[in-house]
C-alpha cells in the first residue's frame, strides 16, 4: 500500500521536482489528480504535468499536495 506524504514546504515541492515523483492532488476532500509529477510551483499555484502537452494549474491554498511512495 503506497505511504502519501503533505508536500507543505517549498523545499518538499521542489524535492518533488528534482525527484520526479508521482503526487496525488486532493481538492474540497476530492482526488483530483493522481500520478502526474510536478514541473513548477509558485507562491499562489502548483504546476502539474500528466503527460507531454497535459499541464494542469492548482491553487496551493485550495488544494493538499501529496507524494505517493511505494
Amino acid at each position: 500500500m503506497p505511504i502519501n506524504r503533505p508536500l507543505l514546504t517549498d523545499q518538499d515541492l521542489q524535492e518533488a521536482i528534482d525527484r520526479k515523483v508521482p503526487v496525488r492532488v486532493f481538492q474540497d476532500d476530492h482526488l483530483v489528480n493522481s500520478g502526474a509529477t510536478i514541473v513548477r510551483f509558485t507562491d499562489s499555484d502548483v504546476v502539474i504535468q500528466s503527460r507531454v502537452s497535459d499541464l494542469t494549474y492548482y491553487s496551493r491554498s485550495r488544494c493538499e499536495f501529496f507524494e505517493v511512495r511505494p
